[in-house]
């Protein structure tokens, strides 16, 4: 407990000064502490590390230790003192090794100190890219337009609803869905929106990746998006989700999102700040389909591509038949299922999470409340699904795409390479 309390107060120490004025000022404010350097370097850097921090040495005896055992990716290891190694490269975020060390020395990176360096500097417009999960999180008060007023009060340049990008996801989606699944034993695994769905399937599951449609997730799109339309513009998700974080540093997908913050972290920065998005100003712009706010619980996007796909192809002969995972565990058991010949569906959607993204490991409200909230959010659309979403044509053609057939064929933006 002591590790995790001197480890934030130096976490704190540090936000505050760069909040002041960059990493200079956030290194003035540390001088007379008695830090631990490897946490200092960690906290300045942290894509030098793992998504996961190890704060201070190991002493769980012998043999397999719990977070080794809890890791589905193989990603920890002992090195030659008997510490913990977390692989940078395996590591998905997952946070299951941190439920699983009972000695509480291992940690979700924090990555607030470069991203307030970065607005401090004023160098360049820095945008929010802020997840469908966000609806309620910093309080039921706390709208859309009051939390863009927010990010602006702590120097960004605006806020983007990733929502929007899962409108054009969930189009690209049901396309693919009709040009790859033209039989009974056809089948697409899905949900390009969770990395560690889609890092289970590629890591674990290697012989399945090529069900996986070739789309980027929302969050990719969106950074995509941005730094087409803003030249030199700096992106900067922010969702409950760790696994992001790893995500974003993909080799084919490394150019969309410069950093990745949690709910938990972006309110520490409110806070540190005096900053209450309850008492902003409102700064409303509606730009996203039920289909796309409900990608962040469980079976929405399921239920957004269906959607979407009767939209555009009605009386299609072979329908969409969805099927759910919730969870690691379920996951696991849903692919191992597929492996075995042992599963009916043809839309296969993973969530690493329980109850999808609105239950990530850095939510700021239970994942019941959370989901609730999405799915009154996604109620409110002023429409249904991508089809009708005027705005997601205006940006498709901002972004040189001529009609939503398109994005099917070849292109650099919505497309990855598994």
């Amino acid at each position: 407990m002591i590790v995790m309390e001197t480890f934030y107060a130096l976490y704190e120490k540090l936000a505050r000064g760069a909040l002041a004025g960059g990493h200079e000022a956030a290194l003035r404010e540390v001088e007379k502490l008695d830090f631990d350097p490897h946490q200092l370097d960690c906290l300045l850097n942290p894509k030098r590390y793992a998504p996961i921090w190890r704060l201070a040495p190991c002493d769980c005896g012998e043999g397999e230790s719990a977070c080794q055992g809890a890791c589905p990716f193989h990603a920890i290891r002992r090195d030659e003192n008997g510490n913990i190694e977390i692989d940078q490269q395996a590591c998905t975020g997952c946070s299951l090794c941190v439920d699983a060390c009972k000695a509480q020395k291992l940690t979700q990176s924090k990555d607030i100190l470069p991203v307030l360096d970065v607005v401090a500097k004023q160098d360049a417009p820095v945008y929010a890219l802020i997840a469908p999960a966000f609806v309620s999180q910093f309080s039921e008060r706390v709208t859309p337009g009051r939390l863009r007023s927010a990010f602006k009060a702590l120097g960004f340049a605006g806020m983007v609803e990733v929502a929007l990008f899962a409108d054009i996801l969930t189009l690209k989606e049901a396309l693919d869905f009709d040009e790859l699944v033209r039989s009974e034993e056809d089948f697409l695994l899905t949900s390009c929106c969770c990395p560690i769905w889609i890092a289970m399937i590629r890591k674990v599951y290697g012989s399945l990746t090529p069900h996986i449609p070739a789309s980027v997730s929302p969050m990719i799109a969106c950074g995509r998006a941005v730094k087409q339309l803003v030249p030199g513009a700096v992106t900067v998700f922010i969702g409950p989700c760790v696994a992001k974080k790893a995500e974003a540093r993909e080799a084919d997908i490394a150019d969309a999102v410069d950093f990745v913050l949690t709910f938990q972290e972006i309110q520490d920065v409110f806070d540190f700040a005096g900053v209450d998005p309850e008492n902003m100003k409102e700064d409303l712009r509606d730009h996203s389909s039920r289909a796309g706010r409900i990608y962040a619980h469980t079976g929405g996007v399921s239920e957004a591509v269906k959607t979407t796909l009767e939209r555009l192809r009605p009386g299609r002969h072979i329908p969409l038949r969805a099927r759910q995972a919730d969870g690691v565990p379920a996951c696991k058991q849903m692919l191992n299922e597929l492996m075995q010949g042992d599963i009916q569906g043809n839309f296969l959607e993973g969530m690493g999470c329980v109850g999808g993204c609105v239950g990530g490991p850095k939510r700021l409200i239970p994942r019941g409340k959370g989901a609730l909230h999405v799915a009154h959010y996604g109620e409110a659309a002023p429409v249904r699904t991508p089809v009708d979403n005027p705005y997601v044509m205006e940006l498709l053609h901002r972004l040189g795409y001529e009609s939503v057939e398109s994005l099917t064929q070849e292109d650099t933006m919505f497309r990855r390479q598994f």
